[in-house]
C-alpha cells in the first residue's frame, strides 16, 4: 500500500497551512521458511540424478545451491542441538540423544527463540529438535523432553497411517532390529495421510494464518529417516534402480564398528528403493508447502531454506546409514533463496556447516547480529556463490573421530590425537574417499596444515540425561507403541 495522502486544513485564510510529511509505512519484515528433512543424503539437484526430487530441483535452480555444505555432528541429535543453537557440538556439548539442547546450557538463546524475542511468531511442525522417529511420532509436545517451549509459540507433532503400518507389522524388515534403524520398508496402498502428509498440511495452515505479521515458521519432516513406508505409487516410479553394492573394500586402515544387519544383497535394494520412494514423497511435501506459500501472497518476503540434518549411508565402503566421517554421512543438501539475494539461481561450492544457519537468517532478515552463535553468515555467499573471500574450514565429528573439510582436502583423527589412526582425502581426485593420504610422506605438511582445523577433543557433558525413547512410547497417542523383541540401541 502506498503512502496516505496528507491535504492541508482549510480555514478562513485564502492560504492553507504547510502539510506535515507524508507517513510512509516501515517496510515488512522478512519471514522465514525453514524446511528440514530427516537422514536425506546429497541427492537429485546435488549429484544422484536417479532420484526424482523435481520441487528441492526447483527451489535450488531458483536459489543458492551449496554443494558442500557439511553437518556439524551426523547423527540427529547432535546435529539439531548445534544448528538450532548456533554452537557446535563442543560449546553446546549434545553427542547423544539423551541430552536436551539446554542440559548444559540453560540460558542458550535458539535461532527460533531470537526471532521470537524480536517479535516473530514461531511454530515447529513435525521434527525439529531431536525425536526418536518412528517410536515417538506423535508424542504430544508437552511429553516430549526434546521440545523447547522458549523456542515456539507453538508446537505441532503429526501422527498418520505410517505409525499404523508399524503397529500392525506390516513392515518388511529382514533384519527383525528396531524399526529406528532397521533396514526395513513398506509400499502402502492405502492412500490414507502419512505424517510427512500432516506436516505440509500444518505448516500450510499456519503461513496462511500469520501471513499478515512476520513469522518463522519450520516443517520437519520424518523422511528418510528409516523404516521407509511411502504410498506405494512412489515405490512405482522407482521398479528398477542402477544402484549396486560396494564393491571396493575400505583400505584406509581405520577399525570400524559396523551394525551388520545381515541382508541379502537384493533386500538391500529393496531397502534402497524405499529411501528413494521416501525421498521423492518428501519432496512432493515441499512442493505442497512451496505452493502454498505462494497462494499466501508473502513468498517475495519469505526467505526459504531446506536442508536435512545429517547425510546417509547406501553401502559406500560397506557402510549402512550416518555416525561416520565420509562424506555421504556427512555432506547435506542446502539451498537457501532470499528474494533479491544476488546470487540466486547460483551454486556456491565452498565448504559452509549447518551452523552457520542461525547467524545467515538473522542477518538475511534484517535482524542485529545474535551474540553468541558460533558460525558465520552466509551473506557474501548468497551474494556472491563465487566469493574467494569465503575461507573458513567445514569441521564434523562423532563419538572418537573429528574431521574438517577444507579446499578439496578431508583430514579426520580418531581417537585421542589420532591413536586410533587418521585419514586424509583428496576429494578433487578422489570425491568417494578411497586412497587414504595421511601416512605418505609427501603429505605430512598437508597433514601439518589441516590437523589444527580438526574440532577440539570434545569436553564432557555434565547434564542430566533426559527419558529414553521407551519411557516415551506410554504418550503415543494410539496406545499401541510398545517395545520390539529386539532392541539394539536406537542412533
Amino acid at each position: 500500500m502506498g503512502a496516505a495522502l496528507v491535504f492541508p486544513a482549510l480555514g478562513s485564510s485564502a492560504i492553507a497551512k504547510p502539510s506535515a510529511p507524508a507517513q510512509v509505512p516501515a517496510p515488512k519484515r522478512m519471514n522465514v521458511l525453514f524446511i528440514i528433512a530427516d537422514d536425506l543424503r546429497v541427492g537429485s539437484a546435488f549429484g544422484t540424478n536417479e532420484v526424482r526430487m523435481p520441487n528441492v530441483d526447483a527451489l535450488a535452480a531458483k536459489g543458492v545451491r551449496f554443494t558442500q555444505a557439511q553437518t556439524q555432528f551426523p547423527l540427529c541429535g547432535p546435529s539439531r542441538a548445534s544448528f538450532l543453537s548456533g554452537l557446535r557440538p563442543n560449546s553446546v556439548k549434545v553427542y547423544d540423544l539423551d541430552t536436551s539442547i539446554r542440559g548444559n546450557k540453560p540460558d542458550l538463546v535458539t535461532m527460533p527463540q531470537y526471532f521470537r524475542q524480536n517479535g516473530y511468531f514461531t511454530a515447529a511442525v513435525g521434527k525439529l529438535h531431536h525425536q526418536g522417529v518412528p517410536g515417538t511420532i506423535g508424542l504430544p509436545p508437552e511429553k516430549d523432553p526434546h521440545h523447547d517451549p522458549l523456542s515456539w509459540d507453538v508446537a505441532y507433532k503429526p501422527i498418520g497411517v505410517d505409525k499404523e503400518i508399524e503397529w500392525d507389522d506390516k513392515l518388511i524388515n529382514p533384519s527383525h532390529f528396531h524399526p529406528g534403524i532397521a533396514m526395513a520398508w513398506y509400499a502402502d496402498p492405502s492412500g490414507k495421510p502419512h505424517t510427512d502428509d500432516l506436516v505440509a498440511d500444518k505448516t500450510i495452515e499456519l503461513i496462511q494464518q500469520n501471513k499478515d505479521h512476520p513469522f518463522f515458521i519450520a516443517a520437519g519432516f520424518y523422511r528418510p529417516h528409516v523404516p521407509e513406508i511411502a504410498p506405494k505409487a512412489y515405490f512405482d516410479q522407482y521398479a528398477k534402480i542402477q544402484w549396486q553394492p560396494e564393491s571396493r573394500p575400505d583400505t584406509s586402515g581405520i577399525k570400524r564398528k559396523e551394525m551388520d544387519q545381515g541382508l541379502s544383497v537384493d533386500q538391500e535394494r529393496e531397502f534402497v528403493r524405499g529411501y528413494y520412494a521416501s525421498m521423492s514423497f518428501m519432496d512432493a511435501q515441499v512442493g505442497r508447502i512451496l505452493a502454498g506459500l505462494e497462494k499466501s501472497g508473502v513468498a517475495d518476503r519469505t526467505i526459504v531454506v531446506f536442508t536435512s540434518d545429517h547425510g546417509f549411508n547406501l553401502g559406500e565402503h560397506g557402510h549402512w546409514e550416518k555416525t561416520v566421517l565420509w562424506r555421504q554421512s556427512t555432506e547435506v543438501p542446502l539451498v537457501i533463496y532470499a528474494p533479491k539475494a544476488r546470487g540466486n539461481g547460483k551454486t556456491a561450492a565452498q565448504p559452509v556447516e549447518l551452523v552457520d544457519l542461525y547467524q545467515t537468517l538473522a542477518d538475511m532478515a534484517g535482524l542485529p547480529a545474535p551474540v553468541g552463535p558460533e558460525g558465520h553468515s552466509l551473506r557474501p555467499l548468497l551474494e556472491n556463490p563465487k566469493s574467494k573471500a569465503w575461507n573458513y574450514p567445514a569441521q564434523s565429528q562423532v563419538v572418537n573421530g573429528r574431521s574438517v573439510r577444507y579446499k578439496q582436502w578431508r583430514y579426520s583423527e580418531w581417537g585421542v590425537n589420532g591413536s586410533d589412526g587418521a585419514e586424509l582425502y583428496d576429494l578433487s581426485k578422489d570425491p568417494g574417499e578411497y586412497h587414504n593420504l595421511a601416512r605418505l610422506q609427501r603429505y605430512a605438511a598437508t597433514v601439518a596444515r589441516l590437523k589444527p582445523m580438526l574440532p577440539p577433543p570434545p569436553p564432557p557433558s555434565t547434564a542430566a540425561k533426559v527419558s529414553n525413547e521407551g519411557q516415551l512410547y506410554q504418550f503415543v497417542p494410539g496406545g499401541r507403541q510398545k517395545m520390539p523383541a529386539s532392541w539394539p540401541p536406537v542412533r
